[in-house]
Protein backbone atom coordinates (compact mmCIF):
# COMPACT_ATOMS: atom_id res chain seq x y z
CA UNK A 1 0.00 0.00 0.00
CA UNK A 2 1.18 3.63 -0.70
CA UNK A 3 0.76 7.03 1.08
CA UNK A 4 -1.64 8.01 -1.47
CA UNK A 5 -3.60 5.26 -1.46
CA UNK A 6 -4.09 5.96 2.74
CA UNK A 7 -5.05 9.33 1.70
CA UNK A 8 -8.21 8.33 0.04
CA UNK A 9 -8.99 5.73 2.16
CA UNK A 10 -8.93 8.97 4.83
CA UNK A 11 -10.75 11.06 2.17
CA UNK A 12 -13.80 8.49 1.60
CA UNK A 13 -13.87 8.16 5.69
CA UNK A 14 -13.83 11.51 6.35
CA UNK A 15 -16.93 12.98 3.92
CA UNK A 16 -18.72 8.78 3.28
CA UNK A 17 -18.94 9.58 -0.39
CA UNK A 18 -16.80 8.14 -2.90
CA UNK A 19 -17.42 10.61 -5.81
CA UNK A 20 -16.93 13.66 -2.80
CA UNK A 21 -13.39 12.15 -1.85
CA UNK A 22 -12.27 11.83 -5.05
CA UNK A 23 -13.27 15.61 -5.90
CA UNK A 24 -11.30 16.43 -3.10
CA UNK A 25 -8.38 14.42 -4.20
CA UNK A 26 -8.47 16.07 -7.71
CA UNK A 27 -8.73 12.32 -8.97
CA UNK A 28 -11.19 10.12 -10.76
CA UNK A 29 -14.14 8.06 -8.96
CA UNK A 30 -13.06 5.08 -10.87
CA UNK A 31 -9.10 5.86 -9.86
CA UNK A 32 -10.17 6.21 -6.39
CA UNK A 33 -12.45 3.37 -5.75
CA UNK A 34 -9.98 1.13 -7.36
CA UNK A 35 -6.83 2.19 -5.03
CA UNK A 36 -8.83 1.36 -2.36
CA UNK A 37 -9.81 -1.72 -3.59
CA UNK A 38 -6.32 -2.75 -3.89
CA UNK A 39 -5.97 -1.63 -0.13
CA UNK A 40 -8.32 -4.20 0.72
CA UNK A 41 -7.51 -7.12 -1.74
CA UNK A 42 -3.84 -6.80 -0.30
CA UNK A 43 -5.53 -7.26 3.41
CA UNK A 44 -7.89 -9.46 2.21
CA UNK A 45 -10.46 -7.57 4.81
CA UNK A 46 -13.29 -4.58 3.54
CA UNK A 47 -12.80 -0.79 5.10
CA UNK A 48 -15.76 0.18 3.96
CA UNK A 49 -19.30 -0.97 4.29
CA UNK A 50 -20.49 -0.02 0.66
CA UNK A 51 -24.29 -1.20 1.58
CA UNK A 52 -24.92 1.43 3.76
CA UNK A 53 -26.02 4.96 3.03
CA UNK A 54 -23.57 6.94 3.35
CA UNK A 55 -21.10 4.59 3.43
CA UNK A 56 -19.61 3.38 6.90
CA UNK A 57 -16.41 1.95 8.40
CA UNK A 58 -16.44 -1.56 9.14
CA UNK A 59 -15.21 -2.37 12.61
CA UNK A 60 -11.73 -3.43 11.17
CA UNK A 61 -11.84 -0.51 8.53
CA UNK A 62 -11.92 2.04 11.57
CA UNK A 63 -8.84 0.83 13.32
CA UNK A 64 -7.02 0.91 9.82
CA UNK A 65 -8.29 4.63 9.21
CA UNK A 66 -6.96 5.28 13.29
CA UNK A 67 -3.64 4.25 12.24
CA UNK A 68 -3.56 5.41 8.63
CA UNK A 69 -4.06 9.21 10.37
CA UNK A 70 -0.58 8.39 11.89
CA UNK A 71 1.12 7.08 8.89
CA UNK A 72 0.46 10.10 6.88
CA UNK A 73 1.26 12.49 9.50
CA UNK A 74 4.72 10.67 9.90
CA UNK A 75 5.15 11.10 5.93
CA UNK A 76 4.60 14.29 6.27
CA UNK A 77 6.94 14.84 8.68
CA UNK A 78 9.74 13.65 6.74
CA UNK A 79 9.53 16.55 4.39
CA UNK A 80 8.83 18.91 7.16
CA UNK A 81 12.40 17.56 8.69
CA UNK A 82 14.04 18.18 5.53
CA UNK A 83 12.82 21.95 5.23
CA UNK A 84 13.86 22.46 8.53
CA UNK A 85 17.24 21.34 7.89
CA UNK A 86 17.51 23.40 4.94
CA UNK A 87 16.33 26.80 7.22
CA UNK A 88 13.15 26.61 4.53
CA UNK A 89 10.13 29.07 5.53
CA UNK A 90 7.49 27.68 2.40
CA UNK A 91 4.71 26.06 0.98
CA UNK A 92 1.11 26.06 1.71
CA UNK A 93 0.06 26.72 4.96
CA UNK A 94 -3.79 26.83 6.23
CA UNK A 95 -4.63 28.68 9.10
CA UNK A 96 -8.34 29.64 10.95
CA UNK A 97 -9.15 32.30 13.15
CA UNK A 98 -12.11 32.94 15.10
CA UNK A 99 -14.45 35.73 13.94
CA UNK A 100 -13.86 37.93 17.21
CA UNK A 101 -10.16 38.11 16.52
CA UNK A 102 -10.23 38.06 12.72
CA UNK A 103 -10.99 41.45 12.28
CA UNK A 104 -8.56 43.30 14.76
CA UNK A 105 -5.53 40.91 14.98
CA UNK A 106 -5.15 39.75 10.87
CA UNK A 107 -4.80 43.61 10.27
CA UNK A 108 -1.88 44.14 12.29
CA UNK A 109 0.22 41.24 11.22
CA UNK A 110 -0.59 40.12 7.56
CA UNK A 111 1.37 42.47 5.85
CA UNK A 112 4.16 41.99 7.81
CA UNK A 113 4.36 38.33 7.94
CA UNK A 114 3.86 37.86 3.82
CA UNK A 115 6.34 40.61 3.88
CA UNK A 116 9.03 38.99 5.64
CA UNK A 117 7.91 35.32 4.75
CA UNK A 118 6.97 35.30 1.13
CA UNK A 119 7.04 31.69 -0.08
CA UNK A 120 4.41 31.01 2.38
CA UNK A 121 1.15 30.65 0.93
CA UNK A 122 -1.14 31.58 3.73
CA UNK A 123 -4.51 29.86 3.02
CA UNK A 124 -6.96 31.45 6.15
CA UNK A 125 -10.68 30.48 7.38
CA UNK A 126 -12.84 32.73 9.40
CA UNK A 127 -14.22 29.39 11.30
CA UNK A 128 -15.75 28.99 14.75
CA UNK A 129 -14.06 27.00 17.63
CA UNK A 130 -16.00 23.47 16.62
CA UNK A 131 -14.71 23.78 12.95
CA UNK A 132 -11.04 24.68 14.13
CA UNK A 133 -11.16 21.74 16.31
CA UNK A 134 -12.83 19.46 13.83
CA UNK A 135 -10.24 20.50 10.98
CA UNK A 136 -7.18 20.72 12.70
CA UNK A 137 -8.15 16.93 14.36
CA UNK A 138 -8.70 15.82 10.55
CA UNK A 139 -5.60 17.79 8.76
CA UNK A 140 -7.35 20.16 6.88
CA UNK A 141 -5.92 23.26 8.75
CA UNK A 142 -2.03 23.38 10.37
CA UNK A 143 -3.31 25.55 12.89
CA UNK A 144 -5.41 28.36 14.25
CA UNK A 145 -5.67 31.76 15.90
CA UNK A 146 -8.71 31.20 18.76
CA UNK A 147 -9.15 31.99 22.88
CA UNK A 148 -7.85 29.03 24.95
CA UNK A 149 -8.10 27.14 27.45
CA UNK A 150 -10.00 24.36 25.06
CA UNK A 151 -8.40 21.75 26.92
CA UNK A 152 -8.20 19.15 23.34
CA UNK A 153 -6.19 16.27 24.30
CA UNK A 154 -4.26 15.98 20.34
CA UNK A 155 -4.03 19.82 20.27
CA UNK A 156 -1.27 22.00 21.51
CA UNK A 157 -1.87 25.99 22.81
CA UNK A 158 0.92 28.69 22.57
CA UNK A 159 -0.40 31.56 24.56
CA UNK A 160 -0.24 34.92 22.24
CA UNK A 161 -1.47 37.36 24.76
CA UNK A 162 -3.82 38.25 27.01
CA UNK A 163 -7.01 40.13 26.06
CA UNK A 164 -9.09 42.41 28.42
CA UNK A 165 -12.45 42.44 28.44
CA UNK A 166 -13.95 46.71 28.10
CA UNK A 167 -17.58 47.67 28.87
CA UNK A 168 -19.45 49.83 26.28
CA UNK A 169 -22.24 51.74 28.13
CA UNK A 170 -24.39 54.52 26.50
CA UNK A 171 -24.57 58.22 27.78
CA UNK A 172 -27.92 57.51 30.22
CA UNK A 173 -27.17 54.63 31.65
CA UNK A 174 -26.31 54.31 35.04
CA UNK A 175 -22.91 53.17 34.96
CA UNK A 176 -21.76 55.75 32.22
CA UNK A 177 -20.34 58.30 34.97
CA UNK A 178 -18.39 55.20 36.49
CA UNK A 179 -14.96 55.80 35.87
CA UNK A 180 -14.30 51.58 36.16
CA UNK A 181 -17.07 48.81 36.63
CA UNK A 182 -17.20 45.67 38.50
CA UNK A 183 -18.27 42.13 37.60
CA UNK A 184 -21.25 42.91 40.00
CA UNK A 185 -22.61 45.76 37.69
CA UNK A 186 -23.33 43.62 34.85
CA UNK A 187 -26.93 42.68 34.26
CA UNK A 188 -27.75 39.74 31.75
CA UNK A 189 -30.99 41.36 31.44
CA UNK A 190 -29.40 44.16 29.70
CA UNK A 191 -26.27 42.99 28.09
CA UNK A 192 -26.57 42.61 24.68
CA UNK A 193 -24.48 39.54 23.44
CA UNK A 194 -23.25 37.80 20.43
CA UNK A 195 -24.72 34.91 18.78
CA UNK A 196 -24.85 31.22 20.11
CA UNK A 197 -21.65 29.60 18.75
CA UNK A 198 -19.11 32.48 19.62
CA UNK A 199 -16.73 32.10 22.22
CA UNK A 200 -16.72 35.24 23.20
CA UNK A 201 -20.21 35.04 24.50
CA UNK A 202 -19.64 31.93 26.44
CA UNK A 203 -16.94 33.68 28.22
CA UNK A 204 -18.72 36.20 28.92
CA UNK A 205 -21.38 34.18 30.14
CA UNK A 206 -19.59 32.15 32.55
CA UNK A 207 -18.21 35.52 33.77
CA UNK A 208 -21.64 36.45 34.85
CA UNK A 209 -22.31 32.92 36.38
CA UNK A 210 -21.85 34.13 40.06
CA UNK A 211 -24.08 36.90 39.67
CA UNK A 212 -27.37 36.35 41.46
CA UNK A 213 -29.21 39.08 39.33
CA UNK A 214 -28.91 36.89 36.37
CA UNK A 215 -31.11 34.18 35.97
CA UNK A 216 -30.09 33.36 32.42
CA UNK A 217 -34.37 33.43 31.51
CA UNK A 218 -34.43 36.64 29.72
CA UNK A 219 -31.94 37.92 26.19
CA UNK A 220 -33.27 40.83 24.52
CA UNK A 221 -31.44 40.85 21.75
CA UNK A 222 -28.51 38.80 19.92
CA UNK A 223 -26.08 40.00 16.91
CA UNK A 224 -23.50 38.14 14.64
CA UNK A 225 -21.04 40.93 14.99
CA UNK A 226 -19.91 43.52 17.33
CA UNK A 227 -20.62 46.33 15.28
CA UNK A 228 -24.02 46.10 15.38
CA UNK A 229 -24.08 45.89 19.36
CA UNK A 230 -22.95 48.75 19.43
CA UNK A 231 -25.39 50.56 17.00
CA UNK A 232 -28.20 48.69 19.25
CA UNK A 233 -26.58 50.03 22.38
CA UNK A 234 -26.59 53.61 21.07
CA UNK A 235 -30.16 53.32 20.78
CA UNK A 236 -30.52 52.94 24.21
CA UNK A 237 -31.10 49.23 23.87
CA UNK A 238 -28.50 47.55 26.62
CA UNK A 239 -24.86 47.61 27.21
CA UNK A 240 -22.35 45.11 25.82
CA UNK A 241 -18.78 43.91 26.45
CA UNK A 242 -16.00 44.08 23.65
CA UNK A 243 -12.63 42.57 23.51
CA UNK A 244 -10.03 45.60 24.25
CA UNK A 245 -8.28 45.14 20.08
CA UNK A 246 -11.68 46.19 19.15
CA UNK A 247 -11.75 48.90 20.59
CA UNK A 248 -9.00 50.56 19.47
CA UNK A 249 -10.57 51.67 16.01
CA UNK A 250 -13.22 53.25 17.22
CA UNK A 251 -14.66 56.65 17.29
CA UNK A 252 -12.93 59.24 19.49
CA UNK A 253 -17.26 59.84 20.81
CA UNK A 254 -17.62 55.88 21.13
CA UNK A 255 -14.42 55.80 22.91
CA UNK A 256 -15.87 58.31 25.66
CA UNK A 257 -18.57 55.16 26.37
CA UNK A 258 -16.03 52.86 27.36
CA UNK A 259 -15.33 51.45 31.09
CA UNK A 260 -12.96 49.16 31.48
CA UNK A 261 -13.06 46.65 34.51
CA UNK A 262 -11.58 47.13 37.69
CA UNK A 263 -8.48 44.91 38.65
CA UNK A 264 -8.06 41.98 38.01
CA UNK A 265 -9.60 42.96 34.42
CA UNK A 266 -11.59 39.87 32.86
CA UNK A 267 -10.08 38.81 29.95
CA UNK A 268 -9.47 36.15 27.43
CA UNK A 269 -6.53 34.11 26.38
CA UNK A 270 -5.64 34.09 22.51
CA UNK A 271 -3.03 31.53 21.70
CA UNK A 272 -1.87 29.78 18.38
CA UNK A 273 -3.18 26.37 18.32
CA UNK A 274 -2.11 23.37 16.38
CA UNK A 275 -1.73 19.51 16.37
CA UNK A 276 0.71 17.95 19.15
CA UNK A 277 2.37 16.30 15.72
CA UNK A 278 3.95 19.74 14.97
CA UNK A 279 4.09 19.41 10.85
CA UNK A 280 5.11 23.07 9.88
CA UNK A 281 6.62 23.97 12.89
CA UNK A 282 8.88 26.27 11.40
CA UNK A 283 6.03 28.01 10.25
CA UNK A 284 4.35 27.93 13.27
CA UNK A 285 6.74 29.15 15.01
CA UNK A 286 7.33 32.51 12.54
CA UNK A 287 3.36 33.28 13.19
CA UNK A 288 4.05 33.72 16.87
CA UNK A 289 7.09 35.35 16.56
CA UNK A 290 5.49 38.00 14.02
CA UNK A 291 1.93 38.28 15.71
CA UNK A 292 4.26 38.90 18.94
CA UNK A 293 6.39 41.53 18.10
CA UNK A 294 3.42 43.47 16.85
CA UNK A 295 0.91 42.93 19.62
CA UNK A 296 3.30 43.76 22.54
CA UNK A 297 2.71 47.61 21.70
CA UNK A 298 -0.90 47.21 21.82
CA UNK A 299 -2.12 44.80 25.12
CA UNK A 300 -0.50 46.69 28.12
CA UNK A 301 -2.77 45.29 30.49
CA UNK A 302 -1.31 42.31 32.67
CA UNK A 303 -3.64 42.19 36.11
CA UNK A 304 -6.08 40.05 34.38
CA UNK A 305 -8.56 36.99 35.59
CA UNK A 306 -8.92 34.88 32.68
CA UNK A 307 -12.56 33.84 31.69
CA UNK A 308 -12.80 30.38 29.85
CA UNK A 309 -14.51 30.15 26.29
CA UNK A 310 -15.81 26.80 27.12
CA UNK A 311 -19.41 26.86 28.20
CA UNK A 312 -20.12 26.07 31.72
CA UNK A 313 -23.43 23.66 32.18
Amino acid sequence: MTITQLKYVLAVAEHKNFTLAAEKCFVTQPTLSMQIQKIEEELNILIFDRSKKPIQLTDIGQKIVNQAKNIVNEAGRIQDIVEQQKGFIGGEFRLGIIPTIMPTLLPMFLNNFIKKYPKVKLIIEELNTVEIITKLNNGHLDAAIASTPLMEEKIKEVVLYFEPFVAYIPEGHRDFHKEEIEVADLNLDELLLLQDGHCFRDGILNLCKNNPKNDFNHFKIESGSFETLIKLADEGLGTTLLPYLHTLDLKEVDKLKLRNFKEPRPAREVSLIFPKSELKIQIIDALRTTIAGVIKGAIVFQNVQIVSPIPKK
